[in-house]
This record gives C-alpha cells, sequence and structure tokens, in this order.
C-alpha cells in the first residue's frame, strides 16, 4: 500500500470541483464530478509547492512537463514549465515539497530584500541548451516566484568562454568582500563552477568575505557534480534542489603546475596562462577531478562542437578512437612517474610502473550518469580518491572502464588501485605535447617537457553548493 494512499482532498483545481490524493507515483486528481477526467502529475516532476497569493489558504503545485517540441528538435528544452493552483492539497505533498527556509528563490520577501540573485545563462555549456532552458523551464519558474520584480536579483548570458570568469570578478567578488549573501543559479556544466571558484581564489578575500550560494542545473556534458550530489535524481534539472536544498561548502584540491604550464582553449588551438598563483608558483583548482592519460586525451580530444552535439557520448566515442587507434596500433603508453602519499604518512610511494593508462584523482561519485568511477565516495564529502591501472591494451582497458557502468565494479578488479589518497604527483616524461595535457574539471592544461603537477585538497572552501 502506498505510504501516501490516505492522502485525499476534495475542492477545486483552477476554481472547478476536484478530488485529489497523492501518492508515491505523485499527485492524482479527478477534474469534475462523476465521470470526470483524471489527471497526474509525476512525483518526480514536481519543483515544489508554493503559497499561491490570490487564494486564501491556497497553493500552487510547480512541477516540470516534457515538451513535445523537443522530441523533434535536439535545439529545445526538452521540459517547460507548468504550475497549477488549489485551495486545499494534501498535507503531506504540501510538507513534502514547501520550499527551504533558507531558499532565496521564493521572494520578493525578507529574504530576498537583502541576498542578491544572479542568474548566470552558460551558452557554450554541453549540447548548447542553456538559453533555451531559460527561456522555457527557469524563467517562467522565477516569474512565477516574483523574482523579477526584485531589485536585488540580475541575469547574465555569456558570450565567451571568459564570461563566467569576468562577471565573477567584476559582480560577485566584490559583493562578497563586502559581506553581501548571494544566491547564484548557474546553467552550466562543471566547468562554470570551475571558472567561478578559480576567479574567486585568484583574487584578494577580505575579513568580511561571505561564500556565495551556487544552485546549479546540469547544462555541460557530464554533469559530475549534479550527478554526484543528489541534484538530479528527479525530473526538474535541478530546480527542485535549488528550492529545497542545503548549500554545503564545495570541497575544492588544488593543481600546482611547474613552470611553463599552459591552459588550452579554442578546441587545444590556443594557449593560456592559468590564473592562479601561490608562492610564485602556478596553480588551478577544481572541485571533481583531475586526470592524465585516457581520460584526459578523450576529455581533450572530444571537446569540439562536433563532438559536442553527442552529449555524454562524446566521451565514449573518444574513448574507443584511443584505445583502438585507425592504424591498428595499441593504444598510447602514458610515460612518468605517479607517486602517492597516504593520510598520516609523511613518505610518497611510487604507484605502478614507468607506463600508465589511466590515472584520476577524484573527489565525485560519478562522471556522467551511471558512470560511477569511484563507488566510495559520498556527496561533498571532501575526500581524494585514486583510479589508477598501468599500460592495458585497448579491450583490456576498454572492459576496465566499462565496469565502471556496473555500480563501479572497475574498484574490484585486480588490475585497478583504488584508494584515498592525501596528495597525487605526476612528473611528465613525455616527448610529444599531447601526451602531457592533464584534465582539471573539463578544462585542459598542458604542461611543459618533463615538468610535474602536484594535487592535493585544500581546507578552505569559497563557495557553497545547494545540494539534497
Amino acid at each position: 500500500m502506498s505510504t501516501y494512499a490516505q492522502s485525499r482532498t476534495r475542492g477545486t483545481v483552477e476554481g472547478k470541483p476536484a478530488s485529489l490524493h497523492f501518492d508515491d507515483d505523485g499527485l492524482h486528481w479527478i477534474k469534475g464530478q462523476g465521470n470526470g477526467t483524471e489527471w497526474t502529475i509525476k512525483k518526480q516532476n514536481i519543483i515544489s509547492v508554493t503559497q499561491a497569493d490570490l487564494l486564501k489558504d491556497g497553493h500552487s503545485v510547480l512541477y516540470t512537463k516534457e515538451n513535445s517540441r523537443g522530441l523533434d528538435d535536439d535545439g529545445t528544452s526538452p521540459l517547460r514549465f507548468e504550475s497549477m493552483r488549489a485551495p486545499h492539497l494534501p498535507p503531506r505533498l504540501v510538507e513534502e515539497f514547501k520550499p527551504s527556509e533558507q531558499c532565496y528563490w521564493v521572494g520578493p520577501g525578507e529574504l530576498a530584500s537583502f541576498v542578491k540573485g544572479h542568474v548566470i545563462i552558460s551558452t557554450g555549456s554541453g549540447t548548447g541548451l542553456a538559453s533555451e532552458i531559460f527561456s522555457q523551464l527557469v524563467e517562467p519558474l522565477l516569474h512565477h516566484l516574483g523574482l523579477f520584480a526584485g531589485e536585488h536579483f540580475s541575469t547574465h548570458t555569456t558570450d565567451s568562454d571568459t564570461s563566467v570568469a569576468k562577471y565573477t570578478k567584476e559582480v560577485i567578488l566584490p559583493d562578497a568582500n563586502d559581506g553581501v549573501q548571494q544566491s547564484v543559479l548557474l546553467l552550466s556544466g562543471d566547468g562554470g563552477i570551475v571558472d567561478i571558484v578559480n576567479t574567486l581564489l585568484s583574487e584578494k578575500r577580505t575579513k568580511w568575505y561571505t561564500k556565495p550560494k551556487i544552485s546549479l542545473l546540469p547544462l555541460g556534458t557530464g554533469n559530475a557534480l549534479t550527478n554526484s550530489s543528489g541534484i538530479t535524481g528527479d525530473n526538474t534539472m535541478g530546480l527542485r534542489t535549488m528550492l529545497q536544498g542545503t548549500p554545503k561548502q564545495l570541497p575544492l584540491f588544488r593543481a600546482t603546475f611547474s613552470p611553463g604550464a599552459r591552459l588550452l582553449v579554442n578546441e587545444g588551438r590556443e594557449e593560456r596562462p592559468l590564473q592562479g598563483e601561490i608562492d610564485g608558483r602556478t596553480v588551478a583548482h577544481g572541485a571533481v577531478v583531475c586526470s592524465w592519460g585516457h581520460h584526459a586525451t578523450l576529455v581533450a580530444d572530444s571537446d569540439t562542437t562536433e563532438y559536442r552535439k553527442f552529449g555524454a557520448e562524446r566521451f565514449k566515442t573518444a574513448a574507443k578512437e584511443a584505445l583502438f587507434p585507425s592504424d591498428g596500433s595499441p593504444p598510447h603508453a602514458y610515460k612518468g612517474q605517479v607517486t602517492v602519499r597516504r593520510s598520516g604518512e609523511d613518505d610518497w610511494e611510487v604507484i605502478g610502473a614507468n607506463e600508465h593508462g589511466y590515472v584520476l584523482a577524484t573527489f565525485v561519485n560519478q562522471l556522467e550518469a551511471g558512470f560511477t568511477i569511484s563507488p566510495a565516495s559520498k556527496p561533498l564529502d571532501g575526500k581524494l580518491r585514486l583510479v589508477h591501472f598501468g599500460n592495458l591494451n585497448g579491450q583490456e582497458a576498454m572492459d576496465v572502464m566499462s565496469k565502471a557502468y556496473q555500480e563501479g565494479k572497475h574498484a574490484e578488479d585486480e588490475r585497478v588501485n583504488y584508494e584515498e589518497i592525501e596528495a597525487l604527483k605526476i612528473v611528465f616524461e613525455e616527448d610529444e605535447a599531447r601526451w602531457r595535457r592533464v584534465c582539471i574539471d573539463g578544462k585542459i592544461v598542458r604542461v611543459e617537457k618533463g615538468g610535474w603537477v602536484e594535487v592535493r585538497p585544500i581546507g578552505d572552501g569559497v563557495v557553497d553548493l545547494v545540494a539534497r
């Protein structure tokens, strides 16, 4: 019997007689009397239940609905926003889906009067749907919540790959340094978080610095943070978490590079200096993954406009090309020394021989939906874990990687070294530049010949992620 089988009410929906009940499948109601029409809002599609200003003691059910236009058009949002008003809803429905008391987005109200809200629409993320999803889903939701009437609210649409960093530096950081509370809705992939974090860490922060609270919608290709933090466990694209979630400090790691390391942009055709510098050394920060070997190569090689059309499938395609080269040769053996330091130990230990296939340090459970790279990782636990295997042939490497789609069974494979670590260091012994590429949360850094990278968690975060 359903947990909510007895949660029933009678009244009206949109001013018409209706019988409503709420169970594990969702909200059901029969419009009219006698042989009326039954409607259902699936539980996984409910965003929130809010008070309806125009109805005394009434509520609005906010939910998503599949967008029929999106079935035939890859450039259209797969979901659209809908709402339903009723004076009497099942109490358990209201209790389960009411917004968090800490939520800014239910303004205008007391909280919205002293918290600044920002929406950042990253047009270049993933398959390029951010603008469309904003107009079909997010914008009507925010209008319904009354946010666009607030003076402490702004939207920003990116026009280049440096837009998020620039907006963070010019708008978000000054207010954070003045102690202003800020809520940021980011329509982006993991790269948007990386841009915000690295900008905040590369600039001076005052003693009054107040961490912005970020709600992340999964608009990238892998969306590791949303998939690993409980943000995407429903069919609302993270909007339920935005309204009901709790801000938690986002764990970060610091990758320190040898001199000469450069950020690769514009599909790898251009180089830029890295933003960060600490004690004269070049650094980059991340919240998801630092990798070298097959993972870094497939991310770098598939970071093109053509590949991005395929969403997360781009990684599988690039992996096959890397592991089974068209000329029939074996996959590349990545040459270098990999060492780790474990918690409570002072010494570094060499891992594997001098040739490697996969070297990946991560905070997260999944790199994409269903690809469980670190099965022991818990949401935002801040524990750095290593996944490593040596120089395997193409079929062996594919076999190991495919087990990650089986709830992380690769971690039990004797060919894989999987463990919690305190720090990772790689000294590169590759002549060709393409084999010295490192992936930091989807960004690609090329290290100079004979160079190195060292990765370790940092204690202080600069943003909170709203999670479930």
